[in-house]
Protein backbone atom coordinates (compact mmCIF):
# COMPACT_ATOMS: atom_id res chain seq x y z
CA UNK A 1 0.00 0.00 0.00
CA UNK A 2 2.66 2.41 0.61
CA UNK A 3 4.46 1.51 -2.66
CA UNK A 4 1.36 2.27 -4.61
CA UNK A 5 0.83 5.52 -2.20
CA UNK A 6 4.52 7.07 -3.28
CA UNK A 7 3.96 5.75 -7.37
CA UNK A 8 0.53 8.25 -7.20
CA UNK A 9 2.48 10.83 -5.05
CA UNK A 10 5.00 11.08 -7.41
CA UNK A 11 3.06 11.13 -10.68
CA UNK A 12 1.10 14.08 -8.73
CA UNK A 13 4.23 15.82 -8.21
CA UNK A 14 6.06 15.23 -11.06
CA UNK A 15 3.00 16.36 -12.81
CA UNK A 16 3.43 20.17 -11.45
CA UNK A 17 1.22 19.19 -8.32
CA UNK A 18 2.47 21.19 -5.09
CA UNK A 19 -0.86 20.81 -2.66
CA UNK A 20 -1.23 17.09 -0.74
CA UNK A 21 -3.90 16.78 1.78
CA UNK A 22 -4.22 13.99 4.40
CA UNK A 23 -6.34 13.28 7.49
CA UNK A 24 -6.02 11.67 10.98
CA UNK A 25 -8.19 9.46 10.07
CA UNK A 26 -7.24 8.25 6.89
CA UNK A 27 -5.96 5.06 8.06
CA UNK A 28 -1.77 5.77 7.39
CA UNK A 29 -2.25 8.31 4.78
CA UNK A 30 0.14 10.90 7.05
CA UNK A 31 2.80 7.86 7.84
CA UNK A 32 2.76 7.31 3.92
CA UNK A 33 2.84 11.17 2.96
CA UNK A 34 5.77 11.55 5.51
CA UNK A 35 7.92 8.98 4.42
CA UNK A 36 7.33 9.93 0.81
CA UNK A 37 8.62 13.45 1.99
CA UNK A 38 11.81 11.63 2.86
CA UNK A 39 12.35 9.47 0.54
CA UNK A 40 12.18 12.42 -1.84
CA UNK A 41 13.90 14.33 0.23
CA UNK A 42 12.02 17.65 -0.31
CA UNK A 43 12.59 20.67 1.81
CA UNK A 44 10.01 21.88 4.05
CA UNK A 45 7.89 25.06 1.90
CA UNK A 46 8.74 23.50 -1.26
CA UNK A 47 5.42 21.77 -1.30
CA UNK A 48 2.43 22.78 1.22
CA UNK A 49 0.83 19.51 3.14
CA UNK A 50 -2.72 19.97 4.85
CA UNK A 51 -3.76 17.39 7.26
CA UNK A 52 -7.26 17.25 8.79
CA UNK A 53 -8.01 16.63 12.91
CA UNK A 54 -11.43 15.70 14.29
CA UNK A 55 -11.91 12.17 13.18
CA UNK A 56 -10.71 8.84 14.61
CA UNK A 57 -9.88 5.78 11.96
CA UNK A 58 -11.97 3.03 13.55
CA UNK A 59 -12.13 0.19 10.50
CA UNK A 60 -9.15 -1.83 10.74
CA UNK A 61 -8.76 -2.00 7.08
CA UNK A 62 -12.05 -3.40 6.80
CA UNK A 63 -13.91 -2.38 4.00
CA UNK A 64 -16.89 -3.81 5.32
CA UNK A 65 -16.33 -2.45 9.36
CA UNK A 66 -19.53 -0.91 10.87
CA UNK A 67 -17.93 1.84 11.58
CA UNK A 68 -15.42 3.50 9.39
CA UNK A 69 -14.00 6.77 11.77
CA UNK A 70 -15.63 8.45 14.37
CA UNK A 71 -16.47 12.00 14.83
CA UNK A 72 -14.54 14.12 18.01
CA UNK A 73 -14.19 18.38 17.78
CA UNK A 74 -13.46 18.41 21.51
CA UNK A 75 -10.38 20.18 22.87
CA UNK A 76 -8.82 17.08 23.85
CA UNK A 77 -9.20 15.30 20.70
CA UNK A 78 -7.63 18.36 18.75
CA UNK A 79 -4.81 18.20 21.47
CA UNK A 80 -3.92 14.73 20.72
CA UNK A 81 -4.40 14.45 16.98
CA UNK A 82 -2.12 17.49 16.39
CA UNK A 83 0.56 16.15 18.72
CA UNK A 84 -0.11 12.68 16.49
CA UNK A 85 0.23 14.83 13.08
CA UNK A 86 3.41 16.80 14.10
CA UNK A 87 4.95 14.03 15.29
CA UNK A 88 4.19 12.23 11.66
CA UNK A 89 4.62 15.79 9.28
CA UNK A 90 6.97 17.98 11.17
CA UNK A 91 8.11 21.21 10.13
CA UNK A 92 5.84 20.08 6.36
CA UNK A 93 2.76 20.51 8.45
CA UNK A 94 1.58 23.74 7.05
CA UNK A 95 -2.47 23.60 7.04
CA UNK A 96 -4.17 21.82 9.95
CA UNK A 97 -7.66 21.87 9.34
CA UNK A 98 -10.94 21.05 11.34
CA UNK A 99 -12.58 18.05 9.77
CA UNK A 100 -16.26 18.51 8.33
CA UNK A 101 -16.85 20.97 10.78
CA UNK A 102 -20.85 21.40 11.35
CA UNK A 103 -23.16 23.89 13.11
CA UNK A 104 -23.84 20.95 14.81
CA UNK A 105 -20.82 20.36 16.46
CA UNK A 106 -21.17 23.34 18.32
CA UNK A 107 -17.11 23.31 17.48
CA UNK A 108 -17.45 27.02 16.17
CA UNK A 109 -18.91 28.41 19.34
CA UNK A 110 -16.62 26.09 21.22
CA UNK A 111 -14.03 28.76 22.72
CA UNK A 112 -11.43 26.63 24.10
CA UNK A 113 -11.23 24.96 21.20
CA UNK A 114 -11.67 28.08 19.09
CA UNK A 115 -8.44 29.45 21.34
CA UNK A 116 -6.02 26.07 20.72
CA UNK A 117 -6.61 26.94 17.06
CA UNK A 118 -5.81 30.45 17.22
CA UNK A 119 -2.75 30.01 19.30
CA UNK A 120 -1.54 27.03 16.96
CA UNK A 121 -2.02 29.80 14.08
CA UNK A 122 -0.19 32.39 15.56
CA UNK A 123 2.98 29.81 16.02
CA UNK A 124 2.42 29.56 12.45
CA UNK A 125 0.37 27.15 10.72
CA UNK A 126 -2.39 27.99 8.92
CA UNK A 127 -6.15 26.88 10.07
CA UNK A 128 -8.67 25.83 8.04
CA UNK A 129 -11.75 24.09 8.07
CA UNK A 130 -13.80 21.55 6.09
CA UNK A 131 -17.37 21.34 5.41
CA UNK A 132 -19.74 18.86 3.86
CA UNK A 133 -23.60 18.30 3.38
CA UNK A 134 -26.87 19.99 3.16
CA UNK A 135 -25.43 23.03 5.63
CA UNK A 136 -21.65 23.68 4.28
CA UNK A 137 -22.46 26.85 2.95
CA UNK A 138 -24.12 27.96 6.75
CA UNK A 139 -20.92 26.85 7.94
CA UNK A 140 -18.80 28.64 6.00
CA UNK A 141 -20.46 31.76 6.56
CA UNK A 142 -20.09 31.24 10.29
CA UNK A 143 -16.50 30.46 10.17
CA UNK A 144 -16.23 34.18 8.42
CA UNK A 145 -17.19 35.50 11.55
CA UNK A 146 -14.77 33.61 14.05
CA UNK A 147 -12.30 36.00 15.64
CA UNK A 148 -9.71 35.98 18.02
CA UNK A 149 -8.64 39.52 18.80
CA UNK A 150 -9.85 41.34 15.97
CA UNK A 151 -8.45 38.47 13.47
CA UNK A 152 -10.24 35.83 11.75
CA UNK A 153 -9.20 32.50 12.86
CA UNK A 154 -9.49 30.83 9.66
CA UNK A 155 -7.13 30.90 6.77
CA UNK A 156 -8.97 28.79 4.40
CA UNK A 157 -12.07 26.22 3.58
CA UNK A 158 -12.42 22.97 2.13
CA UNK A 159 -15.55 22.41 0.55
CA UNK A 160 -17.65 19.65 -2.02
CA UNK A 161 -18.15 21.70 -5.18
CA UNK A 162 -18.74 20.22 -8.55
CA UNK A 163 -20.96 20.40 -11.71
CA UNK A 164 -23.95 18.58 -10.16
CA UNK A 165 -23.94 20.39 -7.00
CA UNK A 166 -23.48 24.49 -6.40
CA UNK A 167 -25.35 25.36 -3.47
CA UNK A 168 -22.13 26.18 -1.43
CA UNK A 169 -20.59 28.95 -4.47
CA UNK A 170 -22.16 31.75 -2.84
CA UNK A 171 -20.21 31.27 0.70
CA UNK A 172 -17.48 30.43 -1.02
CA UNK A 173 -16.97 33.33 -2.68
CA UNK A 174 -17.16 35.29 -0.58
CA UNK A 175 -14.57 33.29 1.89
CA UNK A 176 -12.00 34.36 -1.32
CA UNK A 177 -13.21 37.57 -1.34
CA UNK A 178 -12.45 37.64 2.59
CA UNK A 179 -9.02 35.97 1.67
CA UNK A 180 -9.32 32.98 2.29
CA UNK A 181 -7.66 30.09 0.20
CA UNK A 182 -10.14 27.66 -1.07
CA UNK A 183 -10.48 24.21 -1.61
CA UNK A 184 -12.65 22.19 -3.60
CA UNK A 185 -13.28 18.58 -2.82
CA UNK A 186 -15.32 16.05 -4.50
CA UNK A 187 -14.88 17.67 -7.94
CA UNK A 188 -16.27 14.38 -9.43
CA UNK A 189 -19.00 13.78 -6.94
CA UNK A 190 -17.26 10.57 -5.58
CA UNK A 191 -17.01 9.23 -8.72
CA UNK A 192 -20.60 9.82 -10.56
CA UNK A 193 -18.97 12.58 -12.87
CA UNK A 194 -16.75 9.81 -14.40
CA UNK A 195 -17.52 7.13 -16.91
CA UNK A 196 -17.78 4.67 -14.26
CA UNK A 197 -21.16 6.52 -12.92
CA UNK A 198 -23.58 3.47 -12.11
CA UNK A 199 -26.89 5.21 -13.20
CA UNK A 200 -29.42 6.89 -10.52
CA UNK A 201 -30.86 10.36 -10.06
CA UNK A 202 -27.55 11.98 -11.84
CA UNK A 203 -27.03 9.75 -14.68
CA UNK A 204 -29.02 12.28 -17.35
CA UNK A 205 -27.22 15.15 -16.30
CA UNK A 206 -23.86 13.10 -15.83
CA UNK A 207 -24.35 11.88 -19.52
CA UNK A 208 -24.62 15.56 -20.41
CA UNK A 209 -21.23 16.26 -19.34
CA UNK A 210 -20.09 12.80 -21.25
CA UNK A 211 -20.94 14.21 -24.38
CA UNK A 212 -19.34 17.18 -24.04
CA UNK A 213 -16.52 15.59 -22.83
CA UNK A 214 -16.94 13.84 -26.33
CA UNK A 215 -17.46 17.10 -28.06
CA UNK A 216 -14.12 18.47 -26.69
CA UNK A 217 -12.32 14.86 -27.06
CA UNK A 218 -10.99 14.91 -23.40
CA UNK A 219 -11.65 12.72 -20.78
CA UNK A 220 -14.95 13.04 -18.51
CA UNK A 221 -12.74 13.73 -15.27
CA UNK A 222 -10.47 16.14 -16.87
CA UNK A 223 -13.60 18.20 -17.99
CA UNK A 224 -15.17 17.93 -14.55
CA UNK A 225 -11.94 19.16 -13.41
CA UNK A 226 -11.55 21.66 -15.44
CA UNK A 227 -14.80 23.08 -14.89
CA UNK A 228 -13.65 23.45 -11.08
CA UNK A 229 -10.48 25.09 -12.17
CA UNK A 230 -11.69 27.76 -14.00
CA UNK A 231 -13.45 29.01 -11.54
CA UNK A 232 -12.04 32.29 -10.15
CA UNK A 233 -12.40 31.71 -6.62
CA UNK A 234 -11.31 28.66 -6.27
CA UNK A 235 -7.51 27.93 -4.92
CA UNK A 236 -6.77 24.09 -5.58
CA UNK A 237 -8.86 21.26 -6.71
CA UNK A 238 -8.43 18.48 -4.97
CA UNK A 239 -7.60 15.07 -7.44
CA UNK A 240 -9.11 11.96 -4.76
CA UNK A 241 -7.08 9.49 -7.79
CA UNK A 242 -6.07 6.66 -5.97
CA UNK A 243 -3.82 5.04 -9.33
CA UNK A 244 -1.25 6.59 -11.29
CA UNK A 245 -3.57 5.88 -14.63
CA UNK A 246 -6.31 8.66 -12.87
CA UNK A 247 -3.49 11.06 -11.53
CA UNK A 248 -2.43 11.36 -15.19
CA UNK A 249 -5.92 11.36 -16.46
CA UNK A 250 -6.76 13.98 -13.99
CA UNK A 251 -3.78 16.08 -14.70
CA UNK A 252 -4.87 16.53 -18.16
CA UNK A 253 -7.69 18.88 -16.77
CA UNK A 254 -4.73 22.19 -16.55
CA UNK A 255 -5.01 21.52 -20.33
CA UNK A 256 -8.60 21.35 -21.48
CA UNK A 257 -10.17 25.09 -22.47
CA UNK A 258 -13.77 25.13 -22.45
CA UNK A 259 -15.20 27.38 -24.97
CA UNK A 260 -18.68 29.83 -24.24
CA UNK A 261 -20.72 26.88 -25.65
CA UNK A 262 -19.07 24.12 -23.34
CA UNK A 263 -19.53 26.86 -20.34
CA UNK A 264 -23.31 27.08 -21.60
CA UNK A 265 -24.09 23.84 -21.60
CA UNK A 266 -22.29 22.69 -18.59
CA UNK A 267 -24.05 25.76 -16.32
CA UNK A 268 -27.36 23.48 -16.79
CA UNK A 269 -26.22 20.23 -14.88
CA UNK A 270 -27.05 20.71 -11.65
CA UNK A 271 -28.86 18.59 -9.16
CA UNK A 272 -31.17 19.51 -6.22
CA UNK A 273 -29.03 19.88 -3.19
CA UNK A 274 -31.31 17.17 -1.07
CA UNK A 275 -31.42 14.56 -3.88
CA UNK A 276 -27.47 14.84 -4.54
CA UNK A 277 -26.78 14.52 -1.00
CA UNK A 278 -29.20 11.46 -0.52
CA UNK A 279 -27.64 10.15 -3.62
CA UNK A 280 -24.05 10.73 -2.25
CA UNK A 281 -25.69 8.44 1.16
CA UNK A 282 -26.50 5.70 -1.09
CA UNK A 283 -23.32 5.63 -2.62
CA UNK A 284 -20.62 2.36 -1.65
CA UNK A 285 -17.96 2.60 0.56
CA UNK A 286 -14.80 1.77 -1.09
Amino acid sequence: MEKRAHDVLDAAYDGGVRYFDAARSYGLAEEFLASWLAGRALAPGSVTIGSKWGYTYTAGWRVDAPTHEVKDHTLPAFRRQFAESRAILGIHLALYQIHSATLESGVLDDSAVIDALAAARNDGLRIGLTVSGLSQADTVWRALDVRRDGVRVFDTVQATWNLLERAAEPALRAAYEAGLGVIVKEALANGRLTTRNPGGPSAALVAVVVAEAGRLGVAVDALALAWALSQPWVSVVLSGATTVEQVRSNLTARSTTLSSGSRERLVEVAMDSAAYWHERSELRWN
